[in-house]
């Protein structure tokens, strides 16, 4: 009879748990989808008025000592973006500042217009960051407790960005260190990512939709019982170690050129401005200007993008080396937005060529590329997983955890967080 009345107040206490934090995570979910909304449309016109006016290219050098400027005069601690979300996280110090919704939103916007190559992941993420730690502040909540709110500001922004409730709740819990999963947030996050993400959609923000037609109804010869193609399973393997390496290249490359930048031009606002330069004289030098922007669409109907990444001859074959490129510089060099959308472009493209290399499904590997090599550079294999199910839908998981896993795996013990931290490394040393 004890042991029953004990049970009864265990399951009140989850109860009350779950409605104080659904309640707490409406003010901050209609917060951040509306600015994740309004950030989206602005995003949108930007990039449109930069397919106009494509003299504004040349103004890019004279907008990054803008964002620089920004930064050193408003800024203070904002530098640091996803990073210092992270870090007080791990350990509460100086807090997030709530100027850093409006100034991230504002330069990432400035970026886009004027053609630097970068994303908006990590714009959405600093959104519902800041936005979390004002209401945090405002209520006075205690530092275990503030740790949760940041965590559904993160899936908040994230699920509302990219129209991925789900994702955004488990990359939340997934991204803060690497072999290991928060759960003390796991339903927190998953309330404020579901409704950020409704919020968003009622502004009338629309994302793109992206399809896989290839259908696998092929069983292994010799092996009726086996309901799968183990030839096609041993190309997404190649495939998802390929995926891993380009993970891996991309976070050294923007921490490499981020270094020598700092450490080889002065003064510090001539950053941008080289970086502006080099990104006007690669379009220059190739001809094209496909690998500025976001990269969802293509200005031209034949153009290389991640939607036409999933045809056959959507993709060069060494476009998600230029993509890489473009977004490294961009990103390392002092300019704003995220590296998620500039990673789907990387491994839609790389999966485009590799399926002709391979002889496999053009659309398949690109959806493929699309969430491992974000898995790899970000190390969330289970959120990209699922991502792949969000997007694609169920027919080809086995599939997507197969890339997504591996990619992770090659992509080694680093990534595109320097504040994520390392709880199991991916290699165990045999006693």
């Amino acid at each position: 009879m004890i042991k029953k009345i004990k049970g009864s107040f265990e399951q009140f206490a989850i109860a009350s748990h779950l409605i104080r934090w659904t309640i707490l995570a409406i003010p901050l979910s209609l917060t951040v989808g509306t600015l994740v909304a309004l950030f989206l449309w602005l995003l949108d016109k930007a990039t449109r008025l930069r397919w106009q006016q494509e003299w504004l290219l040349w103004l890019l050098p004279l907008a990054g000592a803008g964002i620089y400027w920004l930064y050193k005069k408003l800024g203070r601690n904002s530098e640091a973006g996803n990073n210092l979300i992270m870090d007080e996280i791990h350990q509460p110090g100086g807090g997030v500042p709530a100027r850093m919704a409006p100034l991230v939103l504002l330069t990432t916007v400035i970026t886009h217009l004027f053609g630097g190559s970068a994303g908006r992941e990590g714009t959405a993420v600093q959104i519902g960051g800041s936005m979390a730690h004002l209401l945090g502040r405002w209520i006075k909540l205690t530092e275990k407790d503030l740790r949760i709110l940041l965590m559904m500001g993160i899936a908040a922004g994230f699920g509302a960005v990219f129209g991925t409730p789900l994702t955004g709740a488990v990359f939340a819990l997934e991204v803060l260190a690497i072999g290991t999963i928060r759960y003390d947030a796991l339903v927190p996050c998953l309330i404020a990512a579901v409704f950020a993400d409704t919020v968003c959609s009622a502004w009338g923000i629309h994302h793109t939709h992206y399809a896989i037609h290839f259908t696998d109804g092929k069983a292994t010869p010799f092996i009726p019982f086996l309901q799968m193609d183990l030839w096609l399973l041993s190309k997404v393997v190649l495939a998802g170690v390929a995926f891993g390496m380009a993970s891996y290249l991309f976070a050294n490359s923007m921490h490499l050129i981020k270094h020598y930048a700092q450490r080889f031009i002065r003064p510090a606002w001539l950053i941008p401005v080289a970086g502006g330069v080099v990104i006007i004289v690669f379009s220059w030098a190739l001809g094209t200007r496909d690998y500025l922007g976001l990269g969802v669409y293509s200005k031209e109907p034949g153009g290389v993008s991640i939607v036409n990444a999933f045809q056959a001859g959507g993709a060069h074959t060494w476009s998600w080396l230029w993509k890489l490129l473009f977004t490294a510089i961009t990103l390392a060099m002092g300019f704003k937005g995220g590296e998620v959308t500039p990673l789907f472009f990387i491994g839609a493209t790389l999966g485009n060529t590799l399926a002709i290399l391979l002889g496999a499904p053009v659309d398949l590997f690109a959806g493929l590329g699309f969430i491992a090599v974000f898995a790899g550079a970000t190390n969330t294999p289970i959120a990209c997983t699922l991502m792949g199910v969000e997007l694609f839908g169920t027919s080809h998981v086995l599939y997507f955890a197969v890339a997504c896993f591996t990619a992770y795996y090659f992509s080694g013990n680093s990534g595109i967080y320097k504040a994520q931290r390392l709880a199991v490394p991916k290699r165990v040393e045999q006693d």
